[in-house]
């Protein structure tokens, strides 16, 4: 009769010992899972904006016509509708820098704190996609970014990194992407609570001005945990500070 052979403890599969590897593979995958619900969250609140502007029938004996869509809402060219389309790429790219030092550090702190803004921001993103399908507007424009801030640029938006900077997050070590993180997300956010407070002084949209507020007051208060964070790390505030939109080390 043929035995069957029995492997030892060192002959077995390598996946079935257990190693850090697996266990980060999961966290992205619930990363990745609570970002994609919290797009489809922002984008079902600001469809659900629509039953705002959008009139029904009466009945079934109705034939008036109802309400057509665009009534009382933005229009091409508004001031609401450059806020929506220059914050929605604000956020993804304060999403994105979220997202790589996120999986990279090692402190729980800049890891929850990356987490909260990637998972905040991809929602206001998702529901600022809603809106502008209510509105019946498309998501990108012809007018040059910041046009509604009567700012055209056709350069990159105030607080915005540049590609070689975004490399450089992605290709530190984990202890100076913590830093550089800081140092690129502060006046990201430096830049993005004028642009709230511009369109709160423009809209009528009590939708725009909400979301604008919440904007505006949690990016204030991120800047300010974060300056602390840099200090902890020894890193001067001042060494953040971007004029011009230009990241901590200068322009591409």
């Amino acid at each position: 009769m043929r035995e069957t052979a029995q492997q030892s403890p060192a002959e077995r599969p390598q996946e079935e010992v257990p190693s850090g590897r697996g266990w980060l593979s999961r966290s992205r995958i619930l990363s990745v899972v609570l970002s994609l619900g919290a797009i489809v969250l922002g984008l079902a609140a600001g469809a659900a904006l629509a039953s705002l502007f959008v009139g029904g029938d009466d009945g079934p004996g109705d034939e008036g016509p109802a309400l057509e869509i665009g009534t009382g809402m933005p229009e091409e060219g508004s001031a609401e509708a450059g806020f929506v389309r220059d914050m929605t790429i604000h956020h993804a790219q304060a999403v994105e820098m979220a997202e790589i030092v996120r999986d990279k550090t090692e402190s729980e702190e800049i890891r929850m704190l990356a987490a909260d803004i990637a998972l905040t921001q991809q929602a206001q993103i998702g529901q600022m996609h809603g809106w502008l399908d209510v509105w019946n507007l498309p998501a990108t424009g012809e007018e040059p970014a910041m046009s509604w801030m009567r700012m055209p640029t056709e350069d990159r938006m105030p607080g915005m990194a540049s590609p070689a900077e975004i490399d450089e997050l992605q290709n530190a070590s984990p202890e100076e992407a913590d830093k550089l993180f800081l140092q690129l997300m502060i006046p990201h956010h430096e830049a993005a609570v004028p642009m709230a407070n511009a369109i709160i002084e423009e809209t009528d949209q009590e939708e725009v001005n909400r979301l604008a507020s919440a904007i505006a007051a949690s990016q204030q208060a991120e800047i300010e945990m974060m300056q602390g964070m840099l200090n902890i790390r020894g890193v001067t505030v001042e060494s953040s500070s971007s004029p011009h939109g230009e990241g901590p080390h200068g322009g591409d």
